[in-house]
């Protein structure tokens, strides 16, 4: 596997929000929308207080049946920052945006929509998704493919539990998510930085693994808005950005989906988008990462060495075997 030797950059060097913000506007003038954009990025500073729209004040506590089988020894970030510190870029490309401007957002009712390849198919209620599966606490390792990463603990249920109640055919190689598509409630959708609705994707192999999980709540509450509510993808061994969130559309295909950030900057986002600290970015390198954890708003965290797959190589690296990981990163 090929090491390209890059010398690590600060937090700070990682697209800083005035920089940011002149690429997006060198970008439109060259009427090349998206394209060279560091997927997720966005302002470095830290978070502003909570003010009057903060999706974080109203959220609820969960009934946990399961804890403990998946855990780490990493100190888990604050709650305070995993949900002050975001990138959700329907609600804005800045880290603080999506707690700042999400208070609109109404994640009830909502359901989510079955298609494909499956002999069950069409809209269900997100009771109806939910109310089968006891829900567990999981504590994953979240690494951002800008460098930083934070220890979460989310709620919530085995993706693979839920899929196999639509019963895939042989058809079903692939599993596509799509984003709700809300302006009027998201306000970030209103710029042109994406190609709203979001999209990702996952081969079917990847979607029943024991690790893949789809998350209702963290720290035992309900998912904010700036977290994804109601409903939200988790691939710990793969970059943030595969983590979708606000799903309302789930669907097995016979071919690998188009994906949001892989049509944006295909040379910089590929579909599988695994944890590879052996593989940088166009950009920077990924053999290190900024741990996020502790007690308030420790944003510059400790720099640390990224592990590959995030650390789940032993559970996941058999799914590759065989694969150019440089060419299918």
């Amino acid at each position: 596997m090929l090491i390209r030797q890059r010398p690590d950059i600060r937090a700070s060097e990682i697209t800083p929000e005035s920089i940011y913000r002149q690429r997006r506007n060198v970008l439109k003038t060259l009427g090349l929308g998206a394209v060279g954009l560091v997927a997720g990025c966005g302002s470095e500073s830290a978070p502003s207080a909570a003010t009057a729209e903060d999706s974080s004040a109203a959220d609820k506590p969960l009934a946990i049946a399961k804890k403990g089988e998946y855990t780490l020894p990493d100190p888990q970030t604050s709650f305070k920052d995993a949900t002050h510190y975001n990138n959700y870029y329907e609600f804005g490309t800045d880290k603080s945006d999506p707690a700042r401007t999400s208070g609109r957002f109404k994640p009830t009712p909502w359901s989510v929509e079955i298609a494909g390849h499956a002999e069950v198919t069409g809209k269900f209620t997100l009771e109806d998704i939910i109310k089968p599966h006891p829900l567990e606490e999981r504590v994953y390792r979240h690494r951002c493919v800008e460098g930083w990463s934070m220890v979460i603990p989310w709620d919530g249920i085995a993706l693979a539990d839920l899929l196999k109640r639509f019963k895939p055919t042989a058809q079903a190689k692939y599993v596509a998510f799509t984003t709700v598509n809300r302006p009027s409630e998201m306000p970030g959708m209103r710029s042109g930085v994406l190609d709203w609705p979001y999209r990702e994707g996952l081969r079917i192999d990847e979607a029943m693994h024991p690790l893949a999980f789809l998350a209702t709540g963290l720290y035992g509450r309900e998912l904010p808005n700036q977290n994804g509510a109601p409903l939200r993808l988790i691939v710990p061994w793969k970059y943030g950005f595969k983590g979708i969130k606000s799903i309302v559309k789930i669907e097995f295909t016979d071919s690998m989906p188009r994906t949001t950030w892989n049509l944006a900057g295909p040379g910089e986002y590929g579909f599988y988008s695994n944890v590879n600290p052996a593989v940088d970015h166009p950009r920077w390198s990924q053999r290190t990462e900024r741990r996020i954890a502790g007690d308030g708003f420790n944003l510059f965290g400790n720099r640390i060495e990224t592990k590959p797959f995030n650390g789940y190589a032993d559970q996941v690296a058999s799914l590759y075997t065989g694969m150019d990981l440089r060419k299918h990163f």
